[in-house]
């Protein structure tokens, strides 16, 4: 079981209190892009083994949307942050190499 800490209202919560929205960070193409812009955004996504950056949204509670980085092995939580951040916060990042040195980093 996940425990989230939604950084907008601040409740820690298990993950059934949470929606979880996909992949973070990734540049959405809609109407307008070309069709292998839309191919890669809709289909072609990250399924790592280890650290990932998702989106959830605090569904029961403030109902905002924002990230989390968490490892998919071991479903540790590394931190939350606000969506409307473009980048993880160095603090996050510097936990993750902290507790995973062989982290090749964010891309």
């Amino acid at each position: 079981m996940l425990l989230l800490t939604c950084p907008c209202c601040g409740v820690t919560a298990e993950e059934t209190e949470f929606s979880p929205g996909g992949e973070a960070h990734l540049k959405r193409f809609g109407p307008g892009s070309s069709d292998d812009d839309y191919e890669t955004y809709m289909f072609q996504r990250k399924n790592p083994r280890g650290v990932h950056f998702e989106r959830w949204r605090h569904a029961y509670g403030c109902g905002k949307w924002f990230l989390a980085a968490r490892d998919t092995m071991t479903l540790e939580v590394f931190g939350t942050y606000p969506a409307q951040t473009t980048e993880p916060p160095p603090e996050i990042i510097a936990k993750i190499k902290q507790k995973r040195p062989e982290w090749e980093g964010f891309k």
